[in-house]
């Protein structure tokens, strides 16, 4: 009788957490003090084939072989270039061995966008004869600001301890002269040194606006690139593929997953609710680890986590019915449900490690959406085994604890009244 309530109370407690977080995951919650819950809607990122945008492809340009080092490093300076934009849900991306993919989801501006990845960044100052004095790796801190006294724009810069200390003494030695500031090899700036600046700071001066002046900074606090760029692509890619199949593929996927959950209710009865229950959260995880590993969902990731889910239904399936054939060979429905797991377990684990596989290949040799397919692949094949090989398993043996299979009946309708005749 203990072990029966213990039993009870694990399998309520789990069945309204599960259900709690569906809830919250699929309806969100309104501002409570500052604070809400979002959606997964709202919080799943979604490709340019769902939410149009602008799809950049670059080369680098070098004569020398490109280290894999200098291509992430060359990535993540791009990376942190873009987000500056104030763009988000972006895609950078190596794509073959020297080109760089980058999708803007939401955006059109492929202009604006173009300026701001063509620069290098190479900041640097320079004496007379051409001497280069500092460079942008001296730099602390870049942020523009509107000098209203002379009502223009302008890139205070403030230098780290290094830079101040070089800039002291070249401005001591340069009084009377030129020193000049120039950006990618493109003179910005030329002022007249008149005394020794000692305060670590300096202005670039006569910027068009404040958002050349934002734009320059931001080039300047992400860094120099490593290499040279050139632009292969830009294309601006609209949504309305995207606006009409991803309500009818949502819209499906939930009639899916409805008449899957049904029939596994009136043919499993209690097991085909165990496995509703399973499957709900193993949806919940894969959309929650999407929001975590930042998966950009596409049309075809959805169709991958469509296809997962059949997988997970699958796995269940395959464990139910082994524990029907140990029933009908006349075990009790205890056992009959211990074997049915540990005959189907191979089976479970030798197909999802043959399509983890192949979607490993997938992921490390494809490219774009096939590479957004196989990782939604991979993460739901994952999942599918945990809710299957554990998830099912301990609400199948609190159930077993709470007296739901004590009639064979109750482990489904078809094929009940052959089992019938050996076990009562």
């Amino acid at each position: 009788m203990k072990t029966k309530k213990k039993s009870a109370v694990f399998f309520a407690i789990s069945v309204i957490f599960i259900l709690l977080v569906a809830y919250l995951g699929f309806f969100g919650t309104s501002e409570i003090n500052g604070y809400r819950v979002y959606t997964f809607d709202e919080k799943i990122k979604k490709g340019l084939d769902l939410k149009g945008g602008v799809s950049v492809i670059e080369q680098v340009d070098s004569k020398t072989k490109i280290s894999q080092a200098t291509m992430d490093t060359t990535i993540a300076m791009l990376t942190a270039r873009i987000n500056k934009l104030g763009v988000s849900e972006t895609v950078v991306v190596q794509e073959d061995k020297d080109k760089i993919r980058i999708e803007l989801p939401g955006e059109k501006d492929t202009t604006a966008i173009l300026a701001q990845l063509a620069k290098a960044g190479k900041l640097e100052f320079r004496n007379p004869d051409k001497t280069v004095i500092l460079t942008g790796d001296d730099v602390k801190t870049a942020t523009p600001i509107e000098n209203l006294e002379k009502g223009d724009f302008e890139v205070n810069l403030e230098f780290n301890s290094a830079g101040a200390k070089k800039f002291s003494e070249a401005t001591a030695k340069l009084i009377g002269q030129t020193m000049a500031i120039y950006m990618d090899e493109d003179l910005v700036s030329n002022p007249n040194v008149t005394e020794a600046i000692n305060g670590g700071n300096a202005s670039i001066t006569h910027m068009a606006s404040m958002a050349e002046a934002k734009r320059v900074a931001d080039t300047i606090s992400s860094g120099a690139l490593p290499v040279t760029l050139t632009n292969v692509s830009a294309d601006v890619v609209g949504a309305s593929l995207g606006a009409e199949a991803l309500p009818n593929s949502v819209k499906a996927g939930v009639v899916g997953i409805a008449i899957v959950m049904l029939f596994m209710l009136f043919y499993y009865r209690i097991p085909g609710l165990i496995a509703d229950i399973a499957l709900l959260l193993f949806v919940i995880m894969v959309l929650y680890t999407y929001t975590v590993v930042g998966v950009v969902l596409s049309l075809s990731g959805i169709a991958a986590f469509l296809l997962t889910v059949g997988m997970a239904v699958d796995a269940n399936v395959l464990i139910f019915e082994r524990t029907k054939e140990e029933l009908k060979s006349g075990k009790s429905i205890k056992s009959a449900i211990d074997e049915g797991f540990h005959r189907a377990f191979t089976s479970i684990i030798d197909s999802n490690l043959t399509t983890l596989i192949s979607g490993f290949v997938l992921y490390t040799l494809g490219t774009g959406s096939v590479k957004g397919f196989a990782l939604t692949l991979i993460i739901g094949v994952t999942l599918s085994m945990f809710t299957a090989l554990t998830v099912t398993r301990q609400l199948m043996k609190w159930a077993g604890d709470m007296g739901w299979f004590n009639k064979p009946s109750s482990i489904g309708t078809f094929g009940v009244h052959d089992m019938r005749r050996g076990v009562k």
